[in-house]
């Protein structure tokens, strides 16, 4: 329910933006239903942002660019396609700077694939009877075992996923929820296609 009675000065709401992205609105409107919490506003924004990437997601990308990123010293680099719904968002400055990210992402962090489910199969049961193993030989009660293992199991996906991982400019967001930001922000579905990481002296 929005507090009422609630004075929302201009600062607040300035600072709000700053660190959402959000428009003018969204954050006085936001700020007010929390009564002046700026963390609650926070968080209600990105609710309101997952609410409305995910009614994006499924619609065609079929526009976008490709993005790269070259490391000081030239022996790291990095190529990467990221799709949008139009060209005209696709030449956004929002959207360019997120595919920069996304490329310095991809450098940094060195994911396998984009997804979870481009894991292969072999390779995620591998790794669960790992974990399980490793669970039961540190005595953990088997009722909770399967609980661990999946705990231990976001943390391998976080490793090698993509959309998963830490954003290394924002270690408190992941890739996924950056994407779903620009997403809500921008208006259109936004996925990443494929990427290719080089580094000197390295094989495919």
């Amino acid at each position: 329910m929005a507090a009422t009675g609630v004075k929302i000065s201009a600062k607040q709401v300035k600072e709000l933006r700053d660190k959402s992205g959000a428009g003018f609105m969204d954050c006085k409107r936001a700020l007010v239903e929390a009564g002046g919490d700026m963390a609650a506003a926070e968080i209600a924004l990105r609710k309101r942002g997952v609410a409305i990437a995910q009614k994006k997601k499924g619609r065609a990308a079929n526009e976008g660019v490709i993005g790269s990123y070259i490391h000081a010293g030239a022996k790291l680099g990095v190529l990467v396609e990221v799709n949008c719904e139009s060209d005209f968002v696709a030449r956004t400055d929002q959207f360019q700077q997120l595919v920069k990210d996304i490329a310095m992402q991809i450098a940094a962090a060195d994911p396998q694939c984009i997804t979870r489910d481009q894991v292969p199969a072999d390779v995620v049961e591998k790794e669960r009877q790992i974990q399980r193993e490793r669970a039961l030989q540190e005595g953990k009660p088997a009722f909770v075992v399967d609980r661990i293992v999946d705990g231990r199991m976001g943390k391998f996906y976080e490793e090698i996923v993509l959309l998963d991982q830490p954003f290394v400019k924002d270690p408190s967001t992941s890739v996924g929820d950056l994407i779903q930001g620009q997403i809500a922000k921008l208006g259109e579905n936004m996925t990443v296609r494929r990427f290719r990481r080089f580094k000197v002296g390295e094989d495919d």
